[in-house]
């Protein structure tokens, strides 16, 4: 009988823990709107990393966080940041403002979604208009009808986009993703945008599948495949600590205690 009851607690731990489960993604695929896609994705690389992020670089995007993606109904659904020194957006993301959108690139520069492409998380800076008439009009930096397009903090010169999209930045970069990684973004090629973050767990993720070349700061730290900042690996240690170990303990604990206490009746 009390092995009977045991299989039967065991089973019903299980049961409880899918629930569990099943009732988070069920949440999470409600809110981002991505099923039956993964409601996540594993940031890889340091591109919107903020040199003034606190220890644990909780609040911008870092190489291991996971960043939970919300879909997205068109264009208007993305908020632009537009100039750097006078944004256009009332609300701040991730270190910035404007709205941080993940998106498939047209790596090959023929106007469609390279559909092999590693998807990319930067930040929408702006909205580029291709008239009809073959100008440009850009309402972020104040750009009417140009017959080519020049921002300099974007490192664009002289660039004559073929469609109209998004101009994309990452944070820690110095160029926009237009000037090599993409040509405007398209809503279409749009997977979603960030909204919330799980800091550092992605990194386990990262120590099988690697991320090599994602960061090379002065406190890089390797463990596995995976390259991050030090903080970020010393925050994970401790968010594993308490999650694993000391429950761990405690059950075992639990467990000699009630065992000394059956040998002492005996």
């Amino acid at each position: 009988m009390e092995i009977k009851k045991k299989t039967i607690l065991f089973i019903r731990d299980i049961l409880i823990s899918i629930a569990v489960v099943g009732v988070i993604l069920a949440s999470l695929w409600a809110y981002t709107g991505q099923f039956p896609n993964s409601p996540m994705v594993v940031v890889t690389s340091e591109s919107m990393m903020h040199e003034n992020a606190p220890f644990g670089k909780i609040g911008t995007i870092d190489p291991g966080d996971l960043v939970l993606v919300k879909s997205i109904n068109g264009k208007d659904d993305v908020e632009t940041r537009g100039p750097k020194d006078n944004p256009t957006a009332k609300h701040r993301t991730y270190g910035d403002y404007g709205d941080v959108i993940i998106y498939i690139p047209d790596k090959n520069k023929d106007g469609k979604r390279d559909r092999n492409a590693t998807p990319i998380i930067h930040r929408a800076i702006c909205w580029v208009e291709k008239n009809e008439d073959g100008t440009y009009t850009i309402k972020e930096y104040g750009i009417q009808n140009a017959t080519s397009i020049t921002i300099d903090e974007l490192g664009l010169h002289n660039y004559k986009p073929p469609h109209s999209g998004f101009i994309t930045k990452g944070d820690n970069n110095n160029e926009c993703d237009q000037c090599g990684l993409s040509t405007p973004v398209k809503p279409s090629w749009i997977i979603g945008k960030a909204r919330g973050e799980i800091p550092w767990f992605g990194l386990i993720k990262l120590m099988i599948f690697g991320n090599d070349g994602g960061y090379d700061g002065p406190d890089s730290v390797r463990i596995g495949r995976a390259v991050a900042p030090k903080d970020e690996w010393i925050c994970l240690g401790l968010s594993l600590f308490v999650i694993i170990v000391i429950p761990t303990a405690w059950d075992i604990y639990n467990f000699y205690k009630r065992r000394k206490s059956e040998e002492f009746r005996l």
